[in-house]
This record gives structure tokens, sequence and C-alpha cells, in this order.
């Protein structure tokens, strides 16, 4: 699970009313691999989802469909929805999104803590 993989998190033991997706959905990787190595017990992630209605224009990156990720109709990974998850909650695909797409992804991600 390097950075651009796409994955498989378990969301299921959400809490009630939090918004959180409460089920199995996939995510893109996108912490440096020298930080969350091997050893280190949680990935950095932002969610991918289908809904157009979650995107924020500034903070969002559209994913075609494509043999190399998977996706079987327009995706959205979520930059503004970054988050930490343990790697016990996390499931390996052979999926990628491409190179432009992960700069693109941490980009938002940086500007979206600039000062």
């Amino acid at each position: 699970m390097t950075p651009g993989s796409i994955v498989v998190v378990d969301w299921r033991d959400a809490l009630p009313e939090s918004g959180e997706p409460s089920k199995q959905r996939p995510a893109v990787v996108v912490g440096r691999g020298d930080l969350f190595h091997g050893d280190f017990g949680y990935l950095l992630v932002v969610p991918l989802t289908g809904d157009a209605a979650m995107c924020i224009a500034e903070a969002s990156v559209e994913v075609p469909p494509t043999r190399e990720n998977y996706c079987s109709k327009r995706c959205y990974a979520l930059s503004w929805n970054v988050q930490s998850v343990p790697k016990r909650r996390v499931r390996a695909t052979e999926a990628r999104v491409t190179a432009a797409e992960l700069k693109a992804i941490r980009d938002q991600i940086a500007r979206l803590v600039e000062r």
C-alpha cells in the first residue's frame, strides 16, 4: 500500500449520525511512504465517492474510470476529507490512481492547511 494505491477501508462501525459512511469504501493512499512505512500502524487516505454532491470544487479530484483504477464509473477523491486510518481497517487492492491525480490530491491537501 503505497501512495496512489486504491484501498478498501472498513468504516462499518461509524458513529450514528456522524456522516461517516458506516460501510466498506474505497480510498486513495496519500501519505508519504517514509512516514507511513510498514511498521507504522496507520495510513493517510482520502475517500473515493461516486457522489458528486460530496465534492468541494477546490478540494476534490475527479477520477475517471480506467483499467488501472478499476473504477466502474466516474469517482471523486475527497481531498477535504483526508484522514488517518488504522491499517487493520484497510484491505489492499491492485488498483491505483495516476501520478497526476495523486499530485493533484496532495496539492489540494497542502492548500487546505496553508496559513
